[in-house]
């Protein structure tokens, strides 16, 4: 079997965007699909990334950088949640199956 990050073969699922400050964290609205197993994220600005089902993003997360797309393993029920490294942006989450 092929792996589908490898391949960037996926079903597009639902996506949600969430503008995000420096000041504190913010998470998208609703929380990911029974059929989601990745996720697309890219933001607009550095930021700290964080997933979980009630996610809050601090400064010893990982840091997204700005316009560069990364790919992440994901579980239904999760959310993401994103805080700017130093200034605001959006965080765009796309759900993926595949």
């Amino acid at each position: 079997m092929l792996n589908p990050i490898a391949q960037n073969i996926f079903r597009l699922g639902t996506h949600q965007s969430v503008a995000f400050t420096n000041a504190g964290s913010t998470a998208i609205t609703n929380a990911f699909g029974s059929a989601t197993t990745y996720v697309r994220v890219v933001a607009t600005a550095d930021a700290y990334i964080k997933f979980d089902g009630t996610p809050t993003a601090a400064t010893t997360d990982v840091v997204l950088l700005a316009d560069k797309p990364e790919y992440f393993v994901a579980a239904p029920s999760m959310k993401a949640a994103a805080r700017g490294v130093s200034g605001s942006g959006t965080l765009h989450v796309t759900e993926l199956s595949g």
